[in-house]
Parts: structure tokens; sequence; C-alpha cells
């Protein structure tokens, strides 16, 4: 039969066991503290990168992207409606001043130039019947004043006559009246064909006048398909490499269709892209570095679009070193854009270590030992960060990243 326990020997019990539930604690967070002290974490030096503190120039830059260019490439386009004839040389080759590319079939046009003429001809024709016309239908006017004005001097004679008559008793008031009137008609009827003759001469002006003009369109218009077809013959105007032709024979090219581009290879340029984000960042007369694989140029922006697309603006980069040899047509590069500069400041190599904020943990190294500290930091770029407090000139700091000993302290170097 079970007997009751007595409630002392259950005290007893609940009292050992949270003694030895304590002692065990005691026993981890003891070993845990002897393995962290005695055996502390160890790298080697092939384990991460390390740069000395020292004093130097650093320059704050932003990022963004480019693409190498030729400094000049020009756009040969079709200057008629026609179809491909012949390729003379491909893209790739060099090409000299007025070598011949391609030609065109101009046949259309070289119609439309035929029909061109002979409707100037014809219009040279009309403006000389018109001219003759003109003249004729003057000098009909001009012969009819003539011959009002001898009729004028008649009818003076007749009324003198008449008053004459009058004054000897053989004519009538009546007489004189009628010669008067009829001459005072004859007046007013030369009259109105002087300024008909006068409107005759300015009409006769504004018709040959406009004739001339569309004569003038019509031989521009003539002009200016010689020259389309003169340009037929799509030669170089400068000397270069062709980097792209249309090979298309026999396909129908319209008027301003790209036909060639030749790019001059002697000097490069950069168009550059970045996020609009950084747009009041960004000016003309701004420097910029340019890393083209392993070696940094020198450049300036020197335009920049007014225009955003996708959240993209575009700016282009005059190089210092525009003929360097690393340079490729179309070849990505990262751009830098300096935004500030400073001299003599402490300045350390910029690595994974750094993650951009103003205070960092880093890890010095003295006498064996990394030791974590906190640094403040100033302007950077993708070479140095600079340095404004929590570190001295000379200083060893690692610059790989240490993120896996976030909780540690101190860490010990074996070389």
């Amino acid at each position: 039969m079970d007997t009751p326990i007595e409630e002392k020997i259950i005290k007893q019990q609940k009292r050992r066991s949270v003694f030895i539930i304590c002692a065990v604690v005691i026993v981890i967070m003891a070993t845990a503290w002897f393995i962290r002290y005695y055996f502390k974490p160890t790298l080697t030096s092939a384990d991460f990168t390390s740069a000395r503190v020292a004093t130097g120039m650093i320059e704050n830059t932003i990022n963004a992207t480019g693409e190498v260019l030729p400094e000049f490439e020009e756009i040969i386009a079709s200057p008629i409606n026609a179809s491909i004839k012949n390729v003379l040389i491909d893209a790739g080759n060099k090409v000299s001043m007025g070598q011949s590319i391609l030609t065109l079939d101009k046949s259309t046009t070289q119609t439309d130039y035929e029909k061109f003429r002979f409707q100037i001809e014809s219009k040279e024709n009309e403006i000389r019947k018109l001219k003759l016309d003109l003249e004729k239908s003057f000098f009909d006017i001009k012969s009819n004043n003539a011959i009002k004005q001898l009729r004028i001097s008649n009818l003076k004679d007749a009324v003198s006559s008449a008053k004459r008559l009058l004054s000897a008793g053989g004519g009538t008031k009546e007489d004189v009246e009628r010669a008067q009137l009829d001459l005072k008609v004859a007046e007013l009827e030369k009259l109105q064909l002087e300024n008909e003759i006068k409107s005759k001469q300015q009409t006769m002006k504004i018709e040959i006048r406009e004739a001339e003009i569309a004569l003038a369109i019509q031989g521009n218009d003539l002009r200016a398909l010689k020259r389309k077809l003169d340009l037929a013959e799509v030669v170089a105007t400068r000397a270069g490499v062709i980097t792209w032709v249309n090979k298309n024979i026999g396909a129908s090219i319209r008027e301003g269709e790209a036909l060639v581009r030749i790019a001059d290879l002697s000097g490069f340029k950069i168009a550059g892209s970045i996020s609009d984000n950084m747009l009041e960042q960004v000016n003309n007369h701004m420097d910029a570095i340019i890393r083209v694989g392993d070696k940094l140029l020198r450049g300036v922006i020197v335009n920049i679009s007014p225009a955003v697309n996708n959240g993209v603006i575009s700016f282009d980069i005059q190089l210092s070193d525009k003929s360097n040899t690393a340079l490729r047509p179309n070849q990505k590069v990262d751009v830098f854009l300096i935004t500030d500069t400073r001299n003599d400041v402490l300045r350390v190599s910029n690595g994974a270590a750094f993650n951009g904020s103003n205070l960092q943990e880093v890890f010095v190294i003295k006498n064996g030992i990394a030791e974590r500290r906190t640094v403040k930091t100033g302007l950077s770029n993708f070479d140095y960060v600079e340095i404004l407090s929590g570190l001295k000139e000379g200083e060893e700091v690692i610059t790989s990243d240490m993120s896996a000993y976030k909780n540690v302290k101190k860490i010990t170097i074996g070389y």
C-alpha cells in the first residue's frame, strides 16, 4: 500500500532540481567563456585583404554606366526613292574620302528628271508667248490712245470753228455746245484709255513675274533632283571605317533611309546613362572617371539629354585621351562621376568591409591581432574611403568582407 510523501521531502527534491539546473547552466556558460577566451578565432593572411591608412586626395563619385562610341559617325541616307543595285565595300573595311561604297538604281528618278526638264522648257515657251501677247495688247492700247488724241485735236478745231461761226452770225449756240460736249466725251475716253494703259502695264509686270517665279521654282526642283541623282553613287565624305552597310541588293529604299554608317575610329567618346534620381547631381563640365578593363581614363560631361527615357537620363563624355588603345566601339564601361574632391585627407583602400554608412565596424591589425573598431567615414569612391575618425595614418585595416565575425571583437592573425 502506497504511503504519502511528506511535503518536506517534496520541497527538498524541488530545491535539488533547481540547483542541478543552475549548475548545468553555469557550467555551460563557463565552458563557452573558456572556449571563447582560450580558443579565439584565427585568420591567415590568405583569408583576407588589408590596406594601410594613408594621407592623400579623395574624389567622391556616383556610379553610372557607359558605352564607347566613335567620336564621329556619319550616316549616309538614300537621296532618292530607289533600290540597291550593288554593294562595293562591306562593313568593317576602311574607306577613303570620295571612295564609292554602293550604287543605287536611279532609273525612276532619271525619268522624273527628264519630265521636269520638259516641263521647264514648256514653261519658258509659255512665258515668251505671254510676253508677246501682252506686248501686242499694250501696243493696241497705245495705238487707240493715239487715235483718241487725233480725234480730240479735231474736236478742238470743231469747237473753235463753231465759236467763230456763232460770232459771225453763221452758227447757233447749240452747235457750239454740241461741239464742246463731243470734245469733253473724247477727253474722258482718252483719260479712261490712259488709265487702262497704266493698269495694263502693271498687269503685264505681275503676270510675267508670276510666270518667272514659277519657272524659278521648277528650276530649283530640277537642280535639286540633279543633285540627288549625282548622290545616287554613294561615296564616303571622309576617311573612316564602315560600321554598317545595307546589303539587301534589290530592296526598295525610301528617300532618307539609312544606307551606310562610317565611323572615324581615331577618336572615341562615352555615351553615359544614370538613373533620373541622380539628375540634380549631374551637370555639364562635370569630371568623370571611366574604367576600361584595368585602365582608368579621365573625361568631362559635355552634353546632357533633356529627355528622360524609362527612368534614365543620358549624357556624353569627352575623353582626355580619346584615342587610347583600350577603347573599342560599343564597349561597355563603368563610369564614375566626381561630385566632390578633397586633398590631404586620411584614406584607405575601399573594399567589401565598407558598406556605405558613415559609421563602420572594421578590424584593425596590430601585433598579430585584428581588433574590432568603430570608425567614421566621409567621401568614398571605387578606390578609397575617407576616414574622419577612429583610425590613424599607418594603421592596417582589413578591407575584405568580415560579416561572418560580426560578434567577434578580436581575431588572431596567423601568418
